[in-house]
């Protein structure tokens, strides 16, 4: 990911074994890593279980906050496609008991179809 893409908001992909050892502190024992996404300093790692929103406060970034989404949760969801002019794509996830959804911007070179088919497939389950 370019610092440019960082800093216009847009995610990019992360390799998965990496996170898998990063995070196997958070993750439960029968818990794999499906993808993950970098938004500058923050994660959302879609997971066998669940989606988890990694959160990392403050100037250095050594307080994080891990939220936890079970896909059972997850009531709605869209996603929109880069255009000619705007050249972010865009996934809205809609949790039961909150009106606003959670808005993620990806850059124009992921492709926004494979992160839905991710989140659909544990969504319809």
């Amino acid at each position: 990911m370019g610092l440019f893409d960082g800093l216009m908001g847009n995610a990019s992909e992360v390799k998965i074994e990496e996170v898998q050892r990063e995070f196997e502190n958070v993750l439960a024992p029968s818990e794999n890593v499906e993808k993950a996404y970098r938004l500058i300093r923050d994660m959302f790692i879609f997971t066998n279980k669940r989606l988890i929103l990694v959160d990392k406060q403050g100037v250095t970034g050594k307080k994080v906050e891990y939220h936890s989404i079970p896909y059972k949760s997850i009531i709605h969801f869209s996603i929109e496609t880069a255009g000619n002019f705007d050249l972010d794509a865009e996934l809205k996830i809609w949790v039961s008991g909150s009106q606003l959804p959670i808005q993620k911007q990806f850059n124009k070179s992921l492709n926004i179809y494979e992160v839905q088919s991710v989140l659909a497939d544990y969504v319809l389950k």
